[in-house]
This record gives structure tokens, sequence and C-alpha cells, in this order.
């Protein structure tokens, strides 16, 4: 992103008001080569074209803060392949995993990876060698660095269904697995930043928690979510869930976390009630239904819908309930774009 876009977001983050409503869209490999019509195995694997491709999404779109913003990723697949996850690759789509252990009791199978080392991971770390010089040159920069959060790494290792039965059938061994994933998730994203030099945010993504109970989660996410956020202590904290569940939101604010990006099945007042004034809320067009699958004005209803909702729009980033899904055609983000600037709005 351009360091104009980085200081929107720490604005943002200290509730600024603007003359528009600033716009930020998580995207990666899901949404971006088939907007392009590229291979996904290209864009994943050839960083030339993935230099291209990210460059020319940022041209055609300078109003919007892409985050984490020129994302080399492996679809979900960089953490769990340092693990040995069998992973399968294809041009249209984005890689599939297949878990590695078959219950929580053979956490004992696991070796902990070394994100220097293991999997994609240290592909990764070369590629962003590679490219951030390029990327440079371009006039932007790598601010945010990303990583799958513990729970998330947990159900590739072994499935959802499993995961969850071992919250409830084998706590003791769930907690071992557990400590392992945390340990690669701030690992991966120090990994990262040790690579970079602009690096002054993360971003940690994990719906999983949202499948838990208010009880479990205390015990199975939210220590684990807590250290890997401590980690980071002087950058600025984005989580991601956008799973159907407020369990965790009344806990951000513990976690450090500066920026949250939600469900669109979740009200932006309610969330607002429950998260606190302090913390950014990144939301709330239905990715799906309208970003992707609506027409031009429903997307730009939705966007009046938002405002509407909320009586101070000061610590608010317009943007998807969740990621830009596969799909989602030019016409409906230039729309985003333009109720943005219909619908500033910001109150006192």
């Amino acid at each position: 992103m351009r360091k104009q876009q980085w200081d929107t977001i720490l604005q943002c983050n200290h509730r600024q008001a603007f003359d528009a409503l600033p716009i930020a869209l998580i995207v990666d490999s899901p949404w971006i080569p088939g907007y392009l019509g590229l291979s996904t195995i290209d864009y994943l694997t050839n960083p030339d074209i993935w230099l291209k491709a990210n460059f020319e999404i940022s041209k055609q779109f300078p109003e919007i803060i892409f985050i984490p913003g020129f994302w080399v990723e492996m679809g979900m697949a960089a953490e769990p392949s340092g693990f040995g996850c069998r992973i399968n690759l294809y041009d249209d789509t984005t890689p599939t995993l297949h878990a590695c252990i078959s219950s929580v009791d053979q956490v004992d199978q696991l070796v902990r990876p070394n994100p220097n080392q293991d999997g994609f991971m240290p592909i990764i770390l070369k590629t962003y060698r590679y490219l951030e010089p390029k990327i440079k040159d371009i006039g932007h920069q790598i601010k945010i660095v990303a990583a799958r959060g513990p729970l998330a790494i947990a159900s590739h290792l072994l499935g959802v269904t499993d995961f969850l039965l071992g919250v409830k059938l084998d706590p003791k061994n769930t907690h071992r697995l557990l400590n392992i994933t945390t340990e690669l998730s701030r690992n991966w994203l120090e990994a990262q930043a040790s690579v970079l030099h602009d690096v002054e945010g993360v971003l940690l993504l994990d719906d999983i928690v949202g499948f838990l109970s208010p009880e479990d989660y205390l015990e199975f996410a939210h220590p684990y979510l807590h250290r890997i956020f401590d980690a980071f202590p002087d950058n600025l904290k984005i989580f991601h869930n956008d799973m159907d569940s407020a369990v965790s939101y009344p806990y951000l604010k513990e976690l450090g976390v500066d920026i949250f990006n939600f469900t669109h099945l979740q009200p932006l007042s309610k969330v607002r009630d429950l998260v606190g004034n302090q913390i950014c809320l990144m939301g709330n067009i239905p990715p799906l239904d309208i970003l992707a699958n609506g027409k031009p004005h429903e997307v730009k209803e939705s966007v009046k819908a938002c405002v509407a909702e909320l009586h101070d729009l000061r610590g608010f980033l317009l943007s998807a309930g969740g990621g830009v899904s596969p799909g989602t055609p030019k016409e409906n983000i230039a729309a985003l774009i333009t109720a943005a600037h219909q619908n500033s709005g910001f109150g006192g």
C-alpha cells in the first residue's frame, strides 16, 4: 500500500473523521487471479505475474486500501504445509488441504515447523525478499504481514469436526495442539516481518474461534490469541473472524485488537456495542450476496444502510463483511467507491 493509505488506516484507528468513508478490502488468491483472468497456479508460483497482478488492482482501484496489501500467500496452505499436510494446486481455484492427523491424540506425530525451512513458508520468505524492492519501485510498501490463527491452523491439521470434538472430548491434547499452532502462528508473523523493512501491522485470521461457546472460547482461544498479539506490542493489530458468532467480541479490547473485520450477519450497531469505541470496525457489506452477486445499486444501498446504522462513523473502515469473494466484479467495487463518497456523514 502507499504511505498515504497506511496513514489513513492509522488515522481511522485513532477515530479521525474523513471527507469520504475510507475503504479497505481483504483480497487474496480466491479473488485476484480470477478477476484478472489468470491461472491461480501461475499467480501463486510466478512472482512476476503476482507482482503485475497486485499492481494492476492497485492501479484500477487507487481509492481502496487492500489489506494486508501485496500479500504473498498460498491460499490457506502456508502454515499447514510446514507440518507436511498434502496440498493440491489448481489453475482455476485456490489450493485444497488434507489433514495430516486423524485425531487430536496423535499430536505427538507433529514436528514443530521452522518457517525458514519447512513447507511453502521459506519459499514465501524468499519471494518477499525478491519482490520488496520492486514493490517499493512502484511506490508501495508492505506494511502488514498476515498469518492464520492457532485454531484455524489446528483445524487444517486435523479437520474442523475432529478439532471441535477434541475440544470437548480430549482437552489435554487439544491444548497441546494449540500450543504448537500458536507457536507457529507467532513465529510465521515474526519471520515475515524479519525479511521486510516497513512492517508496522499484523493481521491474524481465525474463523474457527466463532465455533466455540463462551466458556470454550475463554479456555481454548483467548489465551492463545493473547499470546500471539502480545508478541507484537508496537504493531497495529488486525483480527479477521467472519463466523456468525459474537463470542469473541467482548474480549477483543483485552487482546489489544485495533481493527476488527467481522461478518455481515452481525449488525454493525451490535458489534460496536460489544467491542466498544476503541476498536476500528471493518465491514459490513455482504461479500457474496451483495458485493459479488448483487447489482451496483444494491451495493450502494448496502453502504447507505451501514452509514444509517452507525451514529458516529469515526473508527469505521467500509469493507466487506469478510474477504472479497471470488467473482466480485469491477462494477460493484466501483459502486462501493461511489457510495463511499456519497455517504460520508461523519458524526461528532
